[in-house]
C-alpha cells in the first residue's frame, strides 16, 4: 500500500497546519481536556484524508475478452442507452459510483489505444443523478481494441469532487488494469460497452478497479 502522487503535497500541508494548530493548543490553552478533543480529531481528520488517497498494488487479470472494472466502488447503474457524443450508436451502459471511503485511482477496463479523449468543465451535480453523465464535470475517453472494438468511459465529478485527473491522450497504448486517472471525493466513472456483451456484475454489487470483470465481450 503507497500514497497516490495525487496526495502527497496536500498531507504535507495538513501535516504542517495540523501540528501548528496543537502547538498552539498546547501553548495557549490552559484547559488540557480541550487540547486533548482537538488533537484526537485532528488526528482522526488526517487519518481519514490519508485513506482516501491510498493505492494498493493489485494484479490485474488480464483477458482480451473481459471488461474490467475502472474504479473501486457500487454498480449504480445497468442499461441500454445512446451514446451520442462520440460512438453515435446504442450501448450498453454501467455505472460505478466512488464513495469517498473508496479508492479513487481509475484503471484501464480493457488493453487498447486512446481513440479519443475529451475534457468537458461543467456543474457538479451529486454522482449518481442521471444528467451527472452529460452535464457535469467529466472526461470523455474511447480506447480501441486490436480488433476494432471501442470502448468508451467517462470520468466523471461528483459535488464534493472538484478535481479530476488524467494521464493519457490520443494515440497512447495502455495494457489492461494501468493507471489512468484519479478524482477527488466522490464520484463516477461510466463505462459504454457494444450491445452483445455479457455483463458480469449486478446492481448495487462492489467492484475493485481493475480486477472484478464487469463484462464479457463477444
Amino acid at each position: 500500500m503507497t500514497i497516490h502522487k495525487e496526495g502527497k503535497s496536500l498531507l504535507l500541508v495538513l501535516l504542517i497546519i495540523m501540528a501548528a494548530v496543537n502547538y498552539a493548543m498546547s501553548a495557549y490553552v490552559a484547559n488540557p481536556f480541550i487540547f486533548q478533543l482537538t488533537l484526537v480529531a485532528t488526528v482522526v481528520f488526517y487519518l481519514i484524508v490519508l485513506q482516501f488517497f491510498r493505492s494498493p498494488t493489485i494484479n490485474s487479470p488480464v483477458n482480451p475478452k473481459h471488461v474490467l472494472a475502472p474504479a473501486d466502488g457500487k454498480v449504480v447503474v445497468i442499461e441500454e442507452t445512446s451514446e451520442d457524443e462520440v460512438l453515435q450508436d446504442r450501448r450498453i451502459q454501467l455505472s460505478i459510483f466512488m464513495s469517498p471511503v473508496n479508492v479513487h485511482v481509475n484503471r484501464m477496463p480493457i488493453q487498447g489505444v486512446i481513440d479519443f479523449f475529451k475534457y468537458h468543465p461543467g456543474k457538479y451535480l451529486v454522482a449518481w443523478h442521471p444528467k451527472s453523465s452529460t452535464e457535469n464535470e467529466r472526461t470523455t475517453i474511447v480506447t480501441k481494441m486490436d480488433n476494432g472494438v471501442k470502448i468508451l468511459f467517462r470520468q466523471i465529478a461528483g459535488a464534493l469532487a472538484r478535481r479530476i485527473k488524467w494521464y493519457v491522450k490520443e494515440g497512447d497504448q495502455l495494457d489492461q488494469g494501468q493507471e489512468f486517472g484519479f478524482i477527488k471525493f466522490g464520484s463516477r466513472v461510466d463505462g459504454f460497452l457494444p450491445l452483445d456483451a455479457i455483463v458480469k456484475v449486478d446492481l448495487n454489487q462492489k467492484t475493485k478497479g481493475g480486477v472484478t470483470v464487469l463484462a464479457e465481450l463477444a
